[in-house]
């Protein structure tokens, strides 16, 4: 029976990647790329649909930042599957970012420049805002909007009948001084996208304790260092275009940097062909690649505390009731 697998940010990068190893890996399974760009979606396809001319492979707009966007595509899957195998939770922003530039150039000359750019701690800070639904934007996109995605869907990832599995791409900027559980929409710092990123490791390790006796098992990947849209969009193109070859030249000594989007996806492909029930729900996977080129994946425990795990959990369905009554009230006001 062919495997069912969603992947949210499915047009580019990483996203891209993982899809292209996948169809690699197993030419049969049923593959649906959920987009925010419909444009870039559907040039996606056509690139997959060349080196795999038999692909079985949808579409789905799908905006991950948007409650309505959320639930009008989370009914279009209900009508088309009877089931999801795998669920890639991809999609991720990461608005307006600041460099502390002055940090930057005391960091290249440091022996910390391997852990700056890949945590990018004490580097990196963005803008958030708002968007349509009264969400912080980051927290919406990055974690909320996937959750909601996860509780819609749970008829098709917990049918008693097989195991489901949700993998979430997260980031090794994922700290835990980022994070507050007072504000963990993050409405009053600076560092939205660290903080989206711990609470999607909590939430992560708070859907293995309430859903893995129903045969739904999640895991956290990081990518490593990766040259993708979001990444060229902190800096200026030509700094980039300076750094590029040093970067390369560090690689050989650390296995974190991964560069290119096929590398970056190898945790999410590793975890493809694993055994649920084997794998730690305490552990990040990591993707990383030797100074020789080779793509290996290495779990490494996460800084998580689980009662703090649990509240999240508990905040975000409060947040869901709230969010589903606003809904309510505007489809009744139409």
């Amino acid at each position: 029976m062919e495997k069912v697998v969603l992947v949210t940010g499915a047009n580019s990068g990483i996203g891209l990647a993982l899809c292209e190893r996948l169809l690699t890996e197993d030419s049969q399974l049923l593959l649906c790329l959920a987009c925010r760009n419909m444009k870039r979606a559907k040039d996606a396809r056509s690139a997959l649909l060349t080196s795999h001319i038999n692909a079985h492979i949808d579409l789905l707009h799908l905006d991950v930042g948007c409650v309505q966007s959320v639930l009008a595509a989370a009914q279009e899957l209900k009508a088309r599957y009877n089931r999801i195998d795998f669920l890639y939770l991809n999609a991720g922003i990461m608005p307006n970012p600041q460099v502390d530039v002055k940090a930057l150039f005391k960091g290249l000359f440091s022996r910390n420049v391997i852990n700056m750019f890949a945590t990018a701690e004490g580097l990196l800070t963005q803008q958030d805002r708002l968007n349509s639904d009264g969400l912080q934007e980051v927290f919406a996109t990055n974690l909320f909007g996937h959750f909601l995605l996860i509780r819609e869907l749970e008829p098709l990832l917990c049918p008693g009948c097989q195991t489901s599995r949700i993998v979430w791409t997260s980031s090794s900027n994922a700290r835990r001084s980022a994070f507050s559980i007072e504000d963990i929409q993050h409405r009053n710092g600076m560092e939205p996208y660290s903080s989206s990123k711990y609470a999607s490791d909590m939430l992560s390790l708070a859907l293995n304790r309430h859903k893995n006796s129903q045969g739904l098992f999640s895991s956290v990947i990081c990518p490593g260092l990766v040259m993708t849209n979001l990444t060229y969009g902190i800096l200026p193109s030509f700094f980039w275009t300076l750094i590029l070859p040093i970067m390369w030249l560090i690689r050989i000594f650390t296995n974190t940097f991964t560069l290119t989007p096929y590398n970056g996806a190898e945790a999410l492909h590793w975890l493809f062909v694993q055994n649920p029930e084997s794998l730690d729900p305490r552990a990040k996977y990591h993707s990383l690649t030797s100074g020789l080129g080779k793509n290996y994946t290495q779990p490494r425990q996460m800084d998580i505390d689980e009662q703090m795990s649990e509240i999240l959990y508990s905040k975000l369905l409060e947040l869901e009731k709230v969010v589903r009554r606003k809904q309510s009230e505007g489809n009744a006001d139409k």
